[in-house]
């Protein structure tokens, strides 16, 4: 499915992190990976030959790992901003994802996308994973990573449009690779229903597990056993972010656009909330 992949690197120790976090996405025909890192520079080219060899080695460090995990590595240096060559490099290297990494817990405990994260998700028209990087305290101020194992439970959040149906596809091929567990989760939107369609609650829940029912089946035919299905009432972006914090979810699958709840990514939308503050990793799904 995601045969190659474009790896974000800001050669921070979090983006270490992200590299050996590469090799959990072999099941899903990950054979590739782009390894880029942005200097940053605009209207400066002939800054560039002036920083290539500080950052190379610590680059060539990073293409190591990857290789010795079995993928082909292509290391690149663009000289633009991570908003701009991200996606351009991506579309020439015919990548099928982006993978960036955001940094979970810190030291105040706060959940915050880190380093480029959110330049890239801002201007992607490729699905972007954003791994979140569970980082714990040991022996004083050294930062650990938490083991990443994205496809362990899959929750996909749905309002049924198009584009959720779209995601859904990505979904489908997942469980293909051998996903153990997924969570399909449609929240009915307390805010709009209280007003004047109370009353309708039962009816609106028997259509959707309907619909959740019918997203289950298909999923049963691609080999999943354990398929759950959630329908709570309440706030679309509080609902989603709670089931993340539960803990036991490895990775949240859904549209970046779409009817309601899951549109306009990161202009106070429900997926800004989810990829900003979900306790999971996220595989952001663009309208085709």
């Amino acid at each position: 499915m995601f045969k190659s992949i474009l790896v974000a690197t800001d050669l921070s120790e979090a983006s270490d992190h992200v590299v050996a976090c590469m090799s959990a996405l072999r099941p899903l025909g990950a054979e590739k990976v782009v390894l880029l890192y942005c200097l940053g520079l605009r209207h400066i080219e002939d800054m560039k030959n002036l920083l290539i060899p500080l950052v190379q080695p610590k680059l060539n460090a990073q293409k190591s790992v990857l290789e010795k995990a079995g993928f082909q590595v292509v290391a690149e240096i663009a000289a633009g901003l991570p908003q701009f060559d991200v996606s351009r490099v991506a579309a020439e290297k015919d990548c099928s994802l982006i993978a960036v990494g955001s940094r979970g817990q810190t030291a105040s405990d706060e959940i915050m996308l880190g380093g480029i994260a959110s330049e890239v998700i801002h201007s992607a028209v490729k699905p972007v994973l954003i791994l979140r990087l569970w980082l714990k305290k040991e022996k004083g101020d050294v930062c650990h990573a938490v083991a990443c194992h994205p496809l362990e439970h899959v929750l996909f959040p749905t309002d049924f449009s198009d584009n959720a149906e779209h995601a859904f596809s990505y979904v489908e091929k997942i469980a293909e690779s051998g996903v153990k567990r997924v969570t399909l989760l449609h929240v009915q939107d307390q805010g709009k229903i209280d007003r004047h369609l109370k009353d309708r609650l039962a009816e609106f829940n028997r259509i959707d597990t309907e619909r959740l029912e019918r997203l289950k089946a298909e999923l049963g035919k691609r080999g999943v056993r354990d398929v759950a299905i959630e329908l709570p009432y309440g706030s679309p972006k509080q609902e989603i972010l709670n089931r993340t914090h539960k803990g036991d979810i490895s990775l949240v699958v859904m549209g970046s656009q779409g009817r309601g709840y899951i549109s306009e990514v990161f202009l106070g939308s429900v997926s800004h909330a989810v990829t900003r503050h979900s306790e999971a990793s996220v595989l952001l799904i663009p309208a085709p």
